[in-house]
């Protein structure tokens, strides 16, 4: 057992401060557990979000020194003995108490996004697709929806005033998924370049980097949607094509 102090921001929308807690922490416990030790001891009105604590239901998202990350996922032999750990709500979204931000803009974009509209079925009905193709979307289905990629991206973490018009890279992933689905019937390019705003990301992988699933969202989803948006509406042959054909 070591001895632990842990800086925690205690606070809501109209403001806060950092509190200090010194914890014993036993070997194999993560984070969400010196928060739930903190909680039923000398803290109980703090407020924490978590849920399955088993790194798959993404709600314990929050930063710990400054890093965004699952809580019940992050190890505290990560950390020295005696070292201060801090604890704090995602940034991007708008506290509600403590380590309880509201996420609920995703669900507000969620529905923004037609849902998957598939293809009649095959003269046997069945329903055919390549191996790869399988394999792509079941990647970008692994997300968790922890919202950590959408807390760091830039565009909308530093510029609040995007978020009217800029998705995120967690829809970019579902926009992609359908978009890339061989079997799926609607097009959602203009959603992808209009409203979701595709071209806003600069593709530096800060969403990536933090992707508790492993998810290659920049590689293997943004960028064949931005390239997939390009040769739609910028690629000056189909644009001449569609002055040809008059549309």
């Amino acid at each position: 057992m070591a001895n632990y102090t842990m800086r925690v921001f205690r606070g809501n929308q109209d403001g806060g401060e950092w509190v200090e807690y010194h914890v014993d922490v036993e070997e194999g416990q993560v984070v969400l557990d010196v928060i739930h030790t903190i909680q039923g001891s000398v803290a109980p009105d703090l407020a924490v979000r978590w849920n399955c604590k088993a790194g798959k239901c993404g709600s314990c998202s929050a930063e710990v020194n400054g890093k965004p990350r699952l809580m019940c996922m992050t190890r505290m032999n990560l950390f020295e003995p005696g070292e201060v750990i801090t604890v704090a709500p995602m940034k991007t979204w708008p506290l509600v108490k403590d380590l309880v931000t509201d996420v609920s803009f995703n669900y507000e974009v969620a529905k923004k996004i037609p849902a998957f509209n598939p293809r009649p079925v095959e003269a046997d009905g069945s329903h055919r697709m390549m191996q790869e193709d399988v394999d792509r979307g079941q990647e970008f289905r692994k997300c968790i929806e922890c919202y950590l990629c959408q807390n760091v991206c830039h565009v909308i973490r530093d510029h609040p005033e995007n978020k009217a018009d800029f998705f995120g890279p967690r829809w970019f992933v579902r926009l992609a998924e359908l978009e890339m689905h061989p079997l799926d019937m609607t097009d959602r390019l203009h959603l992808a370049k209009n409203d979701a705003g595709v071209g806003y990301c600069n593709i530096t992988k800060c969403c990536t980097e933090v992707c508790p699933e492993n998810i290659h969202i920049t590689d293997n989803a943004i960028i064949p949607l931005k390239e997939r948006v390009a040769d739609r509406y910028f690629d000056p042959l189909r644009w001449v094509g569609r002055k040809l054909k008059g549309k």
